[in-house]
């Protein structure tokens, strides 16, 4: 380690200095002032100590003579690393003068959050000295090829992690002691209509903004459901990913979760907003945190994923069907599969809860001579038994389901190029005399939608266009060209009138207003 020098009287700070070496040791020294002549001793020892305390090593200097025409000092200067919380400062006044900054041995150490400052020698100190022959520079206290100690603080406040260095202005925090603010602020476009009562749908002429970013197909939209999160939108993309954005105001995209390692099929909020659900071509199903992309649950299928859905009677349930014979129930508490619905189908395309979230209606790709059966199906959700697989008999697979708001309804989007309209009650029986149509599907999974007071839905299609209808008589109120590519979702804002967003098989999304 270090050893400690002393300085002889110089007439100027010109004069070069010789050191003198007084001894080394490896030990923690203990070094006090001596007494001279002109000095009676020192005084005003002051001691700056703080909590926490390490070990370190001391690199003790001791200078004589720093000022001409004065008494000769000692200074003490302490090399510590950073990990060092405590700090000394000693230094020698003349006589009766208490005022430490009147010598100019005194050194003022700002105490900064979670650093101790690098000494500064006084100017009367030359930078470098000379020790035998060479000149050799002031070697560093902290031993090489060890991490420097970084206070708690300072690591809760800069420990930020990138997820994909593709996209570097989305960061998951490294703790979640640092608020985000995502869930916290209430958009300044939406907080005028939380008080008002929801106001009658009205349809989009012009588009707000586009969002780019997702570089496949996006396949669903959704805005959260919560009012006061209203504001930010979920888009799932077959490019393995899926983002939260701001689709109120700026259009930013304000994080990218990359957590599933397959395409991104389907995805929704849990109702309390704070949660996502996903199901990937991974074979898995997540439940990711908004705030901090966390995985809380990541479950595996052990089939590809098509679609999820949560219970309204049980949101620590989901529902998973896809490449499969069945469709499972999670409990996201435990991890396990609690229930399982079989039926003799190729794949499932959509889940459909009705109201109350006793019996859920599942739709799938079966199209035979003897597939009449099996196009829809009605389940009870507590005994897993089949209510219902008379619904829809004609010979088109149904890629999307919607639920009415108000009325004892749902409608199915069929390949046949139109909306069919069945009762939620048993016997779920379609009705006959009302359909939506105008708008082709050709093979695409295009959904539909309905408005928060059920008087409009709303459709895209094939063709890129967004088609909305009247309920009530089935009539096509608006055709909106919204894509070049085929449209596969419209989704219509809960708060925000005539607001809606929509999404292609490029890769692009919209807002309307």
């Amino acid at each position: 380690m270090s050893s400690l020098v002393a300085y002889d009287d110089s007439e100027s700070e010109d004069d070069s200095l010789d050191p003198k070496e007084d001894g080394t040791s490896s030990s923690v020294q203990t070094v006090s002032c001596e007494h001279n002549q002109a000095d009676e001793g020192c005084s005003n020892f002051e001691v700056m100590s703080r909590s926490e305390s390490a070990v370190f090593d001391h690199a003790v200097l001791g200078y004589q003579g720093c000022t001409t025409g004065r008494s000769s000092s000692l200074l003490h200067l302490y090399s510590q690393p950073q990990s060092q919380t405590g700090l000394k400062r000693e230094y020698c006044t003349e006589g009766k003068d208490n005022n430490p900054r009147d010598n100019a041995a005194y050194f003022s150490f700002p105490v900064t959050q979670g650093k101790i400052p690098p000494l500064q020698a006084p100017s009367c100190i030359p930078k470098s000295f000379n020790n035998g022959s060479n000149p050799t520079k002031r070697q560093s206290a902290a031993p090489s090829g060890v991490r420097p100690y970084i206070p708690k603080r300072q690591r809760l406040t800069t420990s930020v992690e990138t997820i994909n260095p593709k996209y570097p202005s989305v960061q998951v925090p490294g703790s979640l002691s640092r608020e985000s603010q995502m869930l916290s602020d209430v958009s300044a476009k939406v907080k005028p209509y939380l008080a008002e009562k929801p106001r009658a749908a009205g349809i989009p002429r012009r588009v707000l903004m586009s969002l780019d970013g997702h570089q496949g197909p996006v396949n669903t939209v959704q805005w959260c459901h919560a009012p006061h999160l209203s504001h930010l939108l979920l888009s799932a993309s077959m490019d393995k990913t899926f983002k939260v954005w701001d689709g109120a105001e700026s259009g930013r995209c304000l994080r990218v979760y990359t957590c599933h390692s397959g395409a991104v099929r389907d995805a929704c909020w849990t109702p309390c907003g704070r949660q996502l659900l996903t199901g990937s071509f991974d074979n898995t199903a997540l439940i990711t945190d908004v705030e901090t992309g966390q995985q809380v649950v990541k479950l595996d299928n052990q089939f590809k994923v098509m679609c999820v859905a949560i219970p309204p009677s049980s949101p620590e349930v989901f529902l998973c069907g896809g490449y499969s014979s069945m469709v499972k129930a999670w409990d996201s508490r435990s991890s396990k599969v609690v229930k399982v619905y079989k039926a003799g189908i190729q794949q499932t395309l959509d889940i459909l809860f009705l109201r109350g979230g006793l019996d859920f209606i599942t739709s799938s790709d079966c199209v035979s001579r003897d597939s009449a059966d099996r196009t829809l199906i009605a389940w009870d959700y507590q005994t897993t038994a089949k209510v219902s697989n008379q619904i829809y008999h004609e010979r088109y697979t149904c890629p999307s389901l919607a639920l009415h708001p108000l009325e004892d309804s749902f409608v199915a989007q069929t390949n046949g190029n139109y909306v069919a309209v069945f009762s939620s009650q048993k016997p779920y029986k379609m009705n006959k005399r009302r359909r939506f149509e105008g708008h082709k599907v050709e093979g695409y999974s295009v959904r539909c939608e309905f408005s928060v007071d059920g008087t409009m839905l709303a459709s895209g299609s094939s063709t890129g266009c967004a088609h909305f209808f009247d309920y009530s008589n089935a009539r096509m109120l608006h055709t909106l060209q919204a894509h070049s590519q085929p449209c596969l979702c419209v989704s219509q804002h809960p708060v925000l009138p005539a607001t809606v967003a929509t999404c292609d098989w490029a890769g692009e999304i919209k807002i309307w207003h």
